[in-house]
């Protein structure tokens, strides 16, 4: 990473801590700025204090769920575009249907592998700008 890029800020919406503390620090090592939320109204209250370039969707959270917030930020026209990852420890095709018909633009199902997270951000993150041939041997090293 260069000095005078601008790190890419992901959101990671999790109620359990160690979740949140492993894929926080997996993702800081990669050069991500790490925010974090463990309830639906607090992943919105950090959206709106603090647009992310990435959000890391639990289903099973707190109050409103992750489908609800989905739908919420991909009807909102300022939050639209964010892309959404829905990590979810449901892995029925209805759970990955509903998550695709409110607007999720991928779906990861819980375990899994750091490799698998960093490679959908960066296809998420990239719009498909080439750079899979120079990352691609970072995660053999995972």
């Amino acid at each position: 990473m260069m000095e005078n890029e601008i790190k890419k800020k992901i959101l990671l919406v999790d109620d359990e801590t160690d979740m949140l503390a492993v894929n926080s620090a997996i993702l800081e090592s990669y050069g991500y700025e790490i925010l974090s939320a463990k309830d639906g109204m607090e992943a919105l209250a950090t959206i709106n204090r603090s647009v992310p370039d990435l959000i890391l969707l639990d289903l099973m959270i707190p109050g409103i769920d992750g489908y609800q917030i989905c739908g919420i930020l991909k009807h909102d026209k300022r939050y639209q575009k964010i892309p959404i990852i829905i990590v979810s420890a449901r892995f029925s095709e209805q759970d990955q249907k509903l998550a695709k018909e409110v607007g999720a633009d991928d779906y990861l199902t819980k375990p899994f592998e750091p490799k698998t997270l960093l490679a959908k951000i960066t296809a998420l993150l990239t719009d498909g700008k080439n750079q899979e041939p120079k990352l691609a041997n970072e995660y053999r090293n995972l």
